[in-house]
């Protein structure tokens, strides 16, 4: 008896559609399946944030989600996001502030600064900290990341603010 499932989603742009078993968690099957093993399996109960993908652009804990329920929906992993200017910068402020030791943690920490400074919610170092609550860090504390992240989301700030001043005074 076959018990597996089609599934078709849409992961990193490119849309995928495979058979899976029902209890396939999405996180297995991103790191088996397509080989996306930027997604880490760390406790598996949704509460270190090493498993974090964005799922319609929300940071959701792939170990906590089947696969089958990602059907029909757009996934971003860490991979997929690795071409975005917010990563990169956020790349860049986690090594200048030296906030990624041991690395397990990073992809996961990562995809929830990109949505927080997507979605504009590292205005303060109090919502950056209350954002990552979702996040476990074993390595570097706290300090660094929240450091980086409110770097990254000046900087584009302060972009934005002079791109809109210049666009008024043209």
């Amino acid at each position: 008896m076959n018990d597996k499932m089609p599934i078709t989603l849409t992961v990193n742009g490119e849309v995928v559609s495979q058979h899976v078993s029902p209890r396939d968690t999405l996180a297995d099957f991103l790191r088996s399946a397509l080989q996306l093993t930027g997604t880490h399996l760390g406790c598996e109960m949704g509460a270190c944030g090493a498993c974090l993908v964005l799922i319609e652009d929300r940071p959701i804990h792939a170990c906590l989600m089947f696969a089958v329920q990602a059907d029909g929906m757009v996934i971003e992993t860490i991979e997929g996001l690795n071409d975005r200017g917010i990563i990169a910068d956020l790349q860049e402020a986690f090594h200048q502030r030296n906030a990624l030791q041991c690395g397990f943690c990073t992809p996961g920490m990562l995809v929830t600064a990109y949505h927080l400074v997507k979605t504009d919610q590292a205005s303060s170092r109090e919502l950056i900290r209350d954002g990552l609550s979702g996040n476990y860090c074993r390595c570097t504390g706290y300090e660094a990341i929240v450091d980086a992240i409110e770097k990254v989301a000046s900087a584009r700030k302060a972009d934005a603010g002079r791109v809109a001043s210049e666009e008024v005074g043209a």
